[in-house]
Formats: structure tokens, C-alpha cells, sequence
């Protein structure tokens, strides 16, 4: 399980928020089977959709993180809930590229920046809020960033860092996000911004040990803070044969019907988790019987 930690300046003029995601992202990559850099783009999307998460105030809310650059990697799609528990999917899990001349992954090359990020929170109402802004460098991070200042218009830091092993497992990933809340004094902003300067990136800090809270403690460094919550997010489906089930039950009877005849059976598998979903043709002709109204 992964580790988050929700902090606040004793002022209440700043917000930071952390978490270890490693193990997430771990689990990502065993179920999608992404090459290094699908890894460290889905990685750090996960990880930013897991800190928007836990900012949602309604238990039962979620958030949505959507990203199509036009780059190789397709769509990135991250859901979280309010705990920060995360699930999320590459449309192309395997992409190659050569690396950066610093020697790191080209996230930004293998998304792209010709598209839009988008977020959509469903916090029980009519109609989910959904915000966009155009990608500045599919890097994510930057992405993040600018979406808050634009759409929100909330001064963010985001900070979001994957290390991949060369046998493709995942060494460490996590992030960081600090934002500066209504009516924030000058001092503080400037003390925030030396602090940003200076950070060193979010896998070299968890590889010297520090933990999450030790990150916000450094992001806030000259400014006193209390901890808020801390939770324990995990790469969790929430996919069922129920909601499989109700999902075949909203096609026509004719197209159930067709799948009956022309395949034998459904097979449906969940995108999130890879679970695949079998219903036979005996089913397939009830749910098609039923919506006809013969049953």
C-alpha cells in the first residue's frame, strides 16, 4: 500500500500534500505490462489523480484524470476516490523511445503536448465538474500545474517522479503538490517559491529516505505545519460481474441477441485490472428476452 499525507501551515495559508505511490504504480505495471516510459507516464498520472483524490471532501467522490497529448502513448485515464485508492490505464502500454540526452525517459515526447488535460469530479451532483486546459509538455507534472493555475485559478507547485528499474519493475514513484490558498501574504509565496527552487526531484528524495511527510516538511521548509490526515492508497478495481452485467443489460435486445448468435458468449475485460468477464449465450439471450419484455 501506498502512503499520503495531508499537511497545512499553521497560518492556513498553504497546503501540501505527498505520497509514496510506488507500490501503485508497481501494480500498474504487473497488470498492464507497460514498457519503462508507458510506465512513467501512467505512473505519474496516477499518482497526481491519487493526490487530487484525497482534496475531494464527499466520501463518495471521485475524480477522474484524462490526458491525450497526441503522443504514441494514446489516452492516459486515472480514476481516484476520496481516500486516494487508484486505478487507471495506457491506451498503448508499450511504446519505445530513445531516451533524453540527460538520460531520463521522454514522458513528454511519448504523450505528446497536441491535446488537452482533463479533469472531471463526480461529487454526487447532476452533473460531474469537468476542467481542461491545454498540456504545456505532457511532462505531467507541468501539466498539473498549469491546470490548476488556469482552470482553478489555484497557484500549484506539482511535483510527480517515476524510477523504473531496467528489468521494467518499478524502483520508486511518488509526488508532491503545495498550493498557496486565498489571500496568501507575500512573504509566504516568496518563501515557497525559494523552497521549489530548490527541491531536489520527488524519487531522489524518497530514494534518500525521506517519507512523505518529510517532503512537505521540506516544500515548507521556514513555515510551521500540522498534519491533517494521512491515508493509505492502493491500486484498487472497482469492476464486478454486476456492473459488467448492467452494463450488457443497456444494449438493445437485437444487439444481445447478435453477440448470442455470432460469437456464442460476451467476453468483456476491464480495462483497469485486465479481469475478463465471460457471459454465455444462455445469458445473453435472457438479458435479450427480458429487455423485449417476454420475461
Amino acid at each position: 500500500m501506498g502512503s499520503c499525507i495531508r499537511c497545512l501551515t499553521r497560518d492556513g495559508a498553504v497546503m501540501a500534500m505527498a505520497v509514496d505511490a510506488t507500490d501503485i504504480v508497481a501494480e500498474a505495471e504487473r497488470i498492464h505490462r507497460t514498457s519503462a516510459v508507458v510506465t512513467a507516464a501512467l505512473g505519474r498520472t496516477l499518482t497526481a489523480a491519487s493526490l487530487m483524490g484525497v482534496m475531494l471532501k464527499g466520501r463518495d467522490d471521485s475524480v477522474t484524470v484524462k490526458i491525450n497529448g497526441g503522443g504514441p502513448v494514446g489516452q492516459l485515464l486515472a480514476v481516484s476516490d476520496s481516500e486516494g485508492n487508484v486505478r487507471g490505464y495506457a491506451q498503448h502500454p508499450i511504446v519505445e523511445l530513445p531516451l533524453k540526452p540527460n538520460g531520463k525517459l521522454d514522458v513528454g515526447a511519448a504523450v505528446g503536448t497536441g491535446g488537452l488535460l482533463y479533469v472531471m469530479r463526480d461529487t454526487g451532483g447532476k452533473e460531474p465538474y469537468i476542467g481542461c486546459t491545454p498540456l504545456v509538455s505532457g511532462e505531467i507534472a507541468e501539466d498539473v500545474t498549469s491546470y490548476y493555475a488556469h482552470s482553478e485559478q489555484t497557484p500549484t507547485v506539482c511535483a510527480l517522479g517515476v524510477l523504473v528499474n531496467p528489468d521494467l519493475t518499478v524502483r520508486a514513484a511518488g509526488g508532491l503538490l503545495v498550493q498557496l490558498l486565498p489571500f496568501c501574504p507575500d512573504d509566504i509565496i516568496s518563501r515557497i517559491e525559494q523552497n521549489a527552487a530548490h527541491l531536489p526531484p520527488i524519487t531522489a528524495m524518497m530514494e534518500s529516505g525521506l517519507t512523505p511527510e518529510a517532503m512537505c516538511r521540506r516544500a515548507l521548509e521556514g513555515l510551521e505545519m500540522d498534519v491533517l490526515d494521512t491515508y493509505t492508497p492502493s491500486y484498487r478495481c472497482n469492476c464486478s460481474r454486476d456492473r459488467v452485467e448492467r452494463a450488457l443489460a443497456s444494449l438493445t435486445p437485437e444487439e444481445l441477441t447478435g453477440l448470442a448468435e455470432k460469437d456464442g458468449e460476451a467476453e468483456v475485460t476491464c480495462s483497469f485490472c485486465d479481469k475478463v468477464y465471460r457471459f454465455p449465450r444462455a445469458e445473453l439471450e435472457k438479458m435479450a428476452e427480458k429487455k423485449s419484455g417476454n420475461l
